[in-house]
């Protein structure tokens, strides 16, 4: 079986105590540590070591972690082509991996591990020190078996750095577990989230929320006529985000250089053109277009965000949850285009656009039936975890 890891550590051992003493966590090789090898899964890093620790990797030796190394992810984090997310858990060589969510992709991997995948609020943890490609939407996903140990993980890396100017100066979440307490707790449904899916995983769904209205919750059918626009948003505006942030990536430090070049923008531009991927590069290539070309429709895009944002949060301010499906009916196997990478994320971009936290909890049928994606109001990511553990406790025949 071939190796899940891009780079094993070779000695696991960060610190004496803490509340994570003794969990072993798998990062992705987009999040430094020092003296590892930090490529992101792109030629376009190829070689690079990190030289200092990124503040999570920082906060993760404070609380006594332990890290068992990076795994092999696709290009930047961007979908799910080559990446090996989730593998670390199921096979058990791990109890926990962080997996960049850029679109998605945390929920996903945590779909196909069948574990929890918890996507936390934007601005809730640093990104300094994670190598990125869409920075207003991207933030980094925990992946477990255990709700209790990602509660932990969130406890120990959440919170304000003054190195990452990104983080707004928001007070930090009590992240204490408290009950919760289904008579008086109401779940919307998002009816245009259904459409996609296909008999089976139509089904799947309805038996989800189902269980929910039989376990005490109040369900509500919502609408949000112009959920389809979340998909558009994010593919314009972060085509845009990824074209600027890969301008950096000239192969002068570091990445592939193409030998034979008679000068210094020739040597620019041939590098470039081999450091990404096909997937990556049509991405920026869009980017560009909208960049310098189609300016306008970028603008009308972060227009439109504003008004879905919004709109989600005077949705989220009439229930106190939602539960989405997480899995579309698009076809498996890697994405052909960034069309048919975007009908597999059609489900999860969503809280990409709006920073919203949401849990992917496993179906408790069995690992060939998707899950669901539960969501809360922004910064609310405690009680989301309260919710998820509360469902997990009621299907294992809890009170």
């Amino acid at each position: 079986m071939d190796s899940i890891f891009f780079y094993r550590s070779p000695e696991n051992s960060l610190s004496g105590g803490g509340p994570l003493q003794g969990v072993n966590i798998a990062i992705q090789p987009n999040i430094s540590v020092a003296s590892w090898p930090t490529d992101a899964g792109s030629k376009a890093l190829a070689n690079f070591t990190a030289l200092e620790d990124a503040t999570l990797v920082q906060r993760l030796r404070q609380a006594g972690a332990s890290l068992c190394g990076s795994t092999r992810m696709s290009e930047f984090g961007f979908g799910l082509e080559g990446s090996r997310a989730g593998e670390a858990i199921s096979r058990r060589e791990a109890d926990a991996e962080l997996v960049l969510d850029l679109t998605g992709e945390s929920r996903l991997a945590a779909s196909r591990a069948a574990c929890c995948g918890f996507k936390p609020s934007y601005g809730l943890v640093s990104r300094f020190g994670v190598v990125g490609l869409i920075p207003s939407m991207e933030c980094c996903g925990l992946l477990s078996g255990s709700l209790e140990t990602l509660r932990e993980i969130l406890k120990a890396v959440a919170g304000p750095d003054d190195r990452d100017f990104s983080l707004p100066g928001e007070e930090i979440p009590d992240f204490s577990p408290r009950p919760v307490d289904p008579q008086t707790t109401t779940v919307g449904v998002l009816a245009e989230a259904q459409g996609e899916l296909n008999g089976g995983h139509k089904d799947a769904f309805s038996a989800s929320v189902e269980d929910l209205n039989r376990a005490g919750f109040a369900i509500r059918e919502i609408s949000l006529p112009e959920f389809p626009l979340f998909s558009l948003v994010h593919n314009i505006v972060g085509s845009v985000e990824a074209s600027s942030c890969a301008g950096r990536y000239d192969s002068v430090r570091y990445g592939q250089r193409i030998p034979g070049a008679r000068n210094w923008n020739e040597m620019y531009l041939l590098s470039r053109g081999a450091a990404f991927g096909p997937l990556v590069k049509s991405y920026l290539f869009q980017g560009a277009f909208f960049q310098f070309e189609r300016y306008d429709a970028y603008e009308n895009a972060c227009r439109i965000r504003a008004r879905l944002v919004k709109e989600m949060a005077g949705i989220l301010s009439q229930v106190d949850f939602l539960v989405l499906p997480a899995v579309s009916g698009a076809s498996s196997g890697d994405p052909a285009s960034i069309t048919d990478l975007y009908a597999r994320f059609s489900l999860t971009a969503f809280a990409n656009v709006t920073g919203q936290p949401v849990l992917y909890l496993p179906s408790a049928t069995g690992e060939d039936q998707p899950g669901v994606q539960l969501v809360a109001p922004r910064l609310s990511d405690a009680r989301l975890l309260d919710l998820g553990g509360h469902l997990l406790t009621m299907g294992k025949g809890g009170n």
